[in-house]
C-alpha cells in the first residue's frame, strides 16, 4: 500500500515510431501485450513526421511524463530520440525496422523479432552508455552540433552513404551498401587531414577514410574498432591509409578475419601481434576522449548512417554514460 512518502509512480511507456518502416497495428498490438505482462500503463503514441525526426516527438513524451521511451525505425529515428533522451535518466529501448540498425547490433539486441523487442523494453535492464557529440564546421562555414551513437567517418564511408540507392536498400538491406561501396572506390583519393587528440599538437595525415567509433560493430558482423567499449569515456579512431586494391584487401583482411576470428583466441592474439606490423601500414588505430580533424579540402561527413554534407573541421567527444539503453536482461 502506498503512503505519504511513498506514491505510486505511473509506469508508463511513449513509443516514438517512424510511420513509413512501422507496421502500426503489429506493433501496436506487440506494445500492448508486453506492457499488459509487465503491468505498466496504456502508453502514448508519437510519430515522426518530415519536418520532425523524432525529437519533437521525444520532447512531448517527456513532458507527459513518460518514463520509458521505445523507438520504433532506422538508426535516423534512434539517435534524434537519443539526443533528447541525453542526460534525462529516462531509459530508451529499440525497436529496430531500419536498414543498419547500428546500435542495436552493437547492444546485441534482436533485429528480427518485434515481440522480442517490445519485451525487452519493458522487463530489459538500464545500461548507461556514452553518447558522442560531434561539433561541424560545415563547407559554407556555418557551424552545428549532432550527437552519435555509434560511429562518424569522413572519406569514403560517407560517400558511400550518399551514393546509397533508396530503392535498393527497401529491395536488399544493408547490402545497398555493398553496391555503392563498388560505385564509390573506382573515384577514392587519398586527402590530407590534420588531427589532434586529447589538445596535443594537430598532425598531419593523408587518408582515404577516417572513422571515429562510440563502439565498433558494422552490418555483416564486421569489428571495424574491435577495442571500443560504448560505455568506457573513450573514441576510437581507425585512419584507413591503403595503397590500391592489395591495400584494400589488406584492411578487408584485418575487419572480417583478424578482428572477427583472431582477436577471439589467445593464439589468434599471438599470430596478429607478429603480422601487425603489415596491417599498420594501411589501418591505424588510436584512441581518445576528444578528436579534432581540420580538412584542407571539404569532404563528405557521416554520422550513425546520415550523410550530412562536405565538411571542413569536425571536432568530437564523448559525453559519458549519459544515455540509459534498455537491453535484454541476460546482457
Amino acid at each position: 500500500m502506498d503512503t505519504p512518502d511513498q506514491p505510486h509512480v505511473v509506469r508508463r511507456a511513449a513509443v516514438v515510431y517512424n510511420r513509413l518502416k512501422v507496421d502500426q497495428d503489429r506493433l501496436r498490438a506487440s506494445v500492448a501485450r508486453a506492457e499488459g505482462a509487465a503491468g505498466w500503463a496504456e502508453s502514448l503514441w508519437f510519430s515522426t513526421s518530415a519536418d520532425d525526426a523524432g525529437q519533437d516527438a521525444a520532447r512531448l513524451a517527456l513532458r507527459q511524463g513518460a518514463t520509458l521511451v521505445l523507438a520504433a525505425g532506422g538508426d535516423g529515428t534512434v539517435r534524434a530520440v537519443a539526443q533528447v533522451l541525453q542526460g534525462s535518466g529516462v531509459p530508451l529501448a529499440i525497436v529496430p525496422l531500419g536498414t543498419g540498425n547500428l546500435l542495436a547490433r552493437n547492444l546485441r539486441l534482436p533485429l528480427s523479432s518485434v515481440d522480442e523487442a517490445t519485451t525487452i523494453a519493458f522487463t530489459g535492464l538500464d545500461k548507461p552508455i556514452d553518447v558522442g557529440v560531434a561539433s561541424v564546421r560545415s563547407d559554407d562555414g556555418t557551424t552545428s552540433d549532432h550527437v552519435f551513437l555509434v560511429m562518424a567517418g569522413i572519406g569514403i564511408d560517407a560517400q558511400m552513404i550518399a551514393s546509397t540507392r533508396p530503392d535498393l536498400k527497401k529491395t536488399v538491406g544493408w547490402l545497398a551498401y555493398v553496391d555503392a561501396v563498388a560505385r564509390v572506390l573506382p573515384r577514392v583519393k587519398p586527402f590530407l587531414i590534420r588531427y589532434s587528440l586529447n589538445g596535443r599538437p594537430h598532425r598531419p595525415a593523408h587518408v582515404s577514410t577516417i572513422l571515429i567509433g562510440n563502439c565498433g560493430q558494422l552490418p555483416g558482423n564486421i569489428q571495424i574498432l574491435p577495442d571500443a567499449r560504448i560505455d568506457d569515456g573513450i573514441l576510437d579512431i581507425a585512419m584507413l591509409q591503403p595503397k590500391g586494391f592489395l591495400g584494400w584487401l589488406t584492411i578487408w583482411r584485418r575487419v572480417t578475419w583478424e578482428n572477427g576470428v583472431l582477436r577471439r583466441s589467445a593464439v589468434g592474439r599471438r599470430i596478429l601481434k607478429r603480422t601487425e606490423s603489415t596491417t599498420a601500414r594501411v589501418m591505424t588505430t588510436l584512441q581518445a576522449a576528444d578528436v579534432r580533424i581540420v580538412l584542407v579540402e571539404a569532404h563528405d561527413f557521416e554520422i550513425d548512417g546520415d550523410a550530412l554534407g562536405p565538411v571542413r573541421a569536425v571536432s568530437l567527444r564523448t559525453d559519458p554514460v549519459s544515455l540509459v539503453m534498455r537491453v535484454p536482461a541476460t546482457a
